[in-house]
């Protein structure tokens, strides 16, 4: 039998592209696309970023200037301790362990107070933040995740850059974490999707509060703006930069007890616990993602996991992942 040769064109042929090497744990982080040229959103985005990162670092020197003129009071670092405690715990318990991890389950109230709290922290909405810390845990410490020292290398240079990128620089990026993908669980929640969309007024409220209160405490508006200052900008600039050194001190200087996954460097930094509270426990953290508690050894404090453990007796939480000695010890480097 004879063969009917086809007269149809055939589809080119498409060559494979090349495969990536793999991250060898050493090297830059590929370089991505170009990105495209920055359009009226993205610049309103650098320049949100700009203001919520700079403004209360700036109020640092101011304070000092206050300071040093007398303008301190004892209210001011009242409301700041009160607010830095509150916003925080809603950080490191609602946002982290709670939300992120799913450490605990809690009643709605506490739920959506936690949500609430940690948004009045100045670090973004709530839906954003754990979608960005979810994708932080898939690829840590290698190429696609957004907040990595080791993003420029290992050697002294890239390492000095990669420190101020996982400081504070991966921020002006713009390199959106898709909640869809990350989050789906929150975005489901129709109470986390209005305190996300209520974000820039839970910001206007967390320093009206220091101010209101002060103004009120001291009986003049100078006492507002003392407190607004202290208790306002300064308690947010100090969260701030105790949460970004969790992302940066926290994977190059430290203990590394536990094992993690391949490239994951998440170290213990103990000077950062006790304002941290417990998160600078971040070498247990990554080897046990769900635990409660992060700091687990003998004299590692702990107060986010303190907190959770006197929500649970109150009866406000239920199914709190609290470490065992075994699954401790099986941790272990």
């Amino acid at each position: 039998m004879s063969e009917t040769l086809s007269t149809e064109p055939r589809a080119p042929v498409t060559p494979a592209a090349p495969a990536k090497p793999e991250y060898d744990g050493k090297s830059p982080f590929p370089t991505p696309d170009p990105a495209p040229p920055r359009d009226g959103g993205q610049r309103t985005y650098v320049a949100v970023t700009a203001a919520i990162v700079v403004a209360p670092f700036l109020a640092l020197g101011l304070a000092v200037c206050l300071l040093w003129g007398n303008f301190l009071h004892p209210a001011d670092l009242a409301l700041a301790a009160g607010l830095y405690v509150t916003t925080g715990l809603g950080v490191t318990v609602g946002f982290h362990r709670g939300l992120t991890h799913g450490s605990f389950r809690a009643k709605r109230p506490l739920h959506l107070a936690l949500a609430v709290a940690g948004s009045m922290s100045f670090q973004g909405d709530v839906i954003t933040w754990v979608a960005t810390h979810r994708r932080h845990h898939a690829f840590t410490d290698r190429p696609g995740d957004p907040h990595s020292p080791y993003r420029y290398g290992t050697h002294l240079a890239g390492q000095l850059r990669g420190l101020a990128h996982a400081h504070v620089g991966w921020l002006f990026r713009n390199d959106i974490t898709p909640a869809e993908r990350y989050a789906p669980d929150l975005l489901a929640d129709r109470g986390l999707r209005a305190v996300a969309r209520a974000f820039p007024w839970l910001c206007l409220v967390t320093l009206a509060l220091p101010f209101g209160a002060g103004w009120a405490i001291g009986g003049s508006w100078l006492h507002g703006l003392t407190a607004l200052v202290w208790a306002g900008l300064v308690r947010i600039a100090l969260l701030h930069h105790v949460t970004w050194s969790v992302n940066s001190l926290c994977h190059m200087i430290g203990d590394r007890p536990f094992r993690t996954r391949r490239h994951d460097r998440a170290t213990n930094l103990w000077p950062l616990a006790l304002l941290s509270f417990g998160e600078s426990w971040h070498n247990l953290h990554h080897a046990d993602p769900t635990s409660a508690r992060h700091g687990v050894e003998r004299g590692q404090v702990d107060p986010s996991a303190g907190t959770i453990r006197l929500f649970e007796r109150l009866g406000w939480v239920s199914d709190v992942r609290w470490p065992s000695a075994d699954r401790i010890d099986a941790r272990r480097a």
